[in-house]
């Protein structure tokens, strides 16, 4: 797909873009807007105003009137340099006499020019197909818009030393990677998949329903569930006379969708970062956008059909398959052809390695055990404490598969051999991953989503709103191949947008609007990346089960096609109704 020419023009592109970005730090007066932050504040038992924050009382000093601040908007238009202050504590007097705290911030965009980084970012995609050069691209740019041209000190090592980096890292390196190298090397979820066969599997209805099954169970989402249920069903479903269409589907559909719907996974840590919006307070701490994230699952319209529609095919019920899927399957049915008379399938190394040390006979249990203590305590710990502790639901199922090796007589040295493998097999997604979390910073910081909100906050009329960011999600992942990539560049612009709509055009419920389009974008780049032909999960799922990819696209994008037209329709009614 990748070409000479293709990168001759990339890096044209990148030339102009960093040039551009010169001339824009060098020459355009930033445009300053106040942002202020309603915080739930209470009168302690000393007089004094403060809010809870992790846990803590903080109490507010040195408020000041509203109107005798520097930070507010009057004060930011008629002053020419950046403001001194940083934030400040302010208060307004209510009707009924109360004070109202709020703590000011001042934030800039740049027009235009804001949306340049994640525009050189989509561009290169789009030409390169390639998102880890693409989004180091569109964060230098960014970095020397806003006059930080040591990006290493200045852009990349706080973006690494945050919190929400270290939590990323700490997951979905060390403790996911793990988990899947320690499940590789004792041939645990090889020994769950024939355990399957030998006691479920009768015929091709059977072998889909333990396909979504599995789909559903390995809801980690994107490539990892992909290759792992691709891998395991692959011979049971081509025993059982599956076609290739069919079963490349299910898998497919059920990996991405399901990791947005049952979220004890790394998605909600990766996510929160990307939606922090000044002035919310329900989001102004992690935990609150964790909590937002999980609230706001109800609406995920789109998974929850791209579900639905593999659970019905898997039951031979395809009113809303398409015609290639209910052709493929009397293919199959009739002459035991797989594969369209014309298909390529693309060949595949099954990723699972054949290392199983010399005498440790694996069993099912190995795997059952592990994942339902992740999932009992990702649930336990929302249902008590507010929030899933992913980290320790992982964490306790990476100590208990290594308990059980050991226990079982597996040496230490193969024991940590299968985790290096495994933390080996998702470097390259935790680049791209962090990557992807910088580049949400820098759209943020060069104000991209202030200005969408100066340039579109009061003409967009808010019922059409979750149907536009549907569309502008959908087209983005699929020209890009990756919905976090997309959650990156989208989130930060659409989320400042949506509220701003929400306030002045004077909605009833602004949170519940809030919710139904951060669904939309979340939906959007799933269905995006799962039906583009560039995607990981999508060449994936095409060579872990035998397809020819571009049969898995085309029979695909018809039910996916039919459950995001349903899903907008939903998000629309819902908005005009209730919001």
């Amino acid at each position: 797909m990748f070409n000479k020419n293709n990168g001759h023009f990339a890096i044209a592109i990148f030339v102009i873009g960093f040039i551009a970005s010169l001339f824009a730090f060098s020459s355009v007066s930033p445009i300053w807007k106040e942002q202020a932050l309603l915080f739930d504040v209470k009168i302690n038992a000393q007089g004094q105003p403060s809010y809870r924050y992790k846990g803590k009382d903080v109490v507010i000093d040195n408020a000041i009137p509203y109107k005798n601040s520097p930070l507010r908007q009057a004060m930011l238009d008629k002053s020419l340099t950046a403001p001194s202050l940083s934030e400040q504590w302010v208060y307004k007097i209510k009707d009924n006499g109360e004070k109202q705290y709020l703590l000011l911030k001042p934030a800039f965009h740049l027009g235009l020019w804001s949306l340049l980084p994640a525009f050189i970012t989509i561009a290169l995609c789009l030409l390169t197909k390639e998102p880890m050069s693409s989004l180091f691209a569109g964060i230098a740019v960014g970095a020397v818009l806003i006059g930080k041209f040591d990006i290493t000190d200045k852009v990349l090592l706080p973006t690494l030393s945050s919190t929400g980096a270290a939590t990323i890292i700490l997951l979905y390196l060390w403790l996911l990677g793990g988990l899947l190298g320690i499940w590789s090397k004792t041939g645990a979820a090889q020994a769950f998949a024939d355990f399957m066969c030998r006691t479920v599997v009768k015929g091709p209805k059977s072998a889909k329903l333990v396909t979504w099954f599995l789909g559903v169970i390995f809801f980690q989402g994107g490539s990892i569930s992909t290759v792992l249920v691709g891998t395991t069903v692959k011979p049971l479903a081509d025993k059982a006379k599956v076609s290739h269409e069919e079963t490349s589907y299910v898998v497919d559909s059920t990996a991405s969708p399901i990791a947005s719907i049952l979220a004890f996974n790394p998605w909600p840590a990766y996510v929160q970062a990307l939606i922090y919006i000044p002035g919310v307070a329900f989001l102004a701490t992690e935990a609150d956008r964790i909590r937002f994230f999980f609230q706001s699952i109800p609406f995920s319209f789109y998974s929850i059909l791209a579900v639905l529609g593999t659970l019905l095919l898997s039951l031979n019920i395809t009113t809303f398959s398409g015609k290639g899927i209910r052709k493929a399957m009397k293919r199959a049915n009739e002459t035991g052809e797989l594969d369209g008379p014309d298909a390529t399938p693309l060949n595949f190394q099954e990723l699972k390695s054949d290392s199983l040390p010399e005498g440790y006979k694996p069993h099912h249990l190995e795997f059952i055990f592990p994942i339902l203590l992740l999932i009992s305590i990702a649930i336990i710990s929302f249902i008590v404490l507010g929030i899933p502790k992913i980290n320790w639901a992982f964490a306790a199922a990476l100590g208990v598969s290594i308990l059980i090796a050991g226990i079982k007589g597996m040496r230490l040295r193969h024991i940590i051999d299968g985790i290096g493998d495994g933390l080996k097999s998702v470097v390259s997604a935790s680049v791209i991953l962090m990557l992807a979390v910088t580049i949400g910073r820098i759209t943020t910081e060069t104000g991209g989503g202030l200005f969408l909100i100066d340039l579109l906050g009061s003409q967009i009329n808010y019922q059409v709103l979750p149907a536009v960011l549907m569309l502008f999600t959908m087209i983005t992942a699929f020209s890009t191949g990756t919905s976090w990539g997309t959650y990156a560049i989208a989130f930060p612009l659409a989320m400042p947008l949506v509220w701003a709509i929400a306030q002045s055009q004077g909605l009833a419920h602004p949170e519940l609007f809030l919710s139904i389009c951060f669904a939309a974008v979340l939906n959007g780049s799933v269905f995006g990346d799962q039906c583009s032909p560039i995607s990981d999960t999508t060449v994936l799922s095409a060579m872990t089960t035998g397809c020819d990819l571009m049969d898995h696209v085309k029979t695909q994008i018809i039910p996916a096609s039919i459950a995001a037209g349903t899903a907008t329709l939903l998000w629309s009614l819902i908005t005009i109704v209730y919001v």
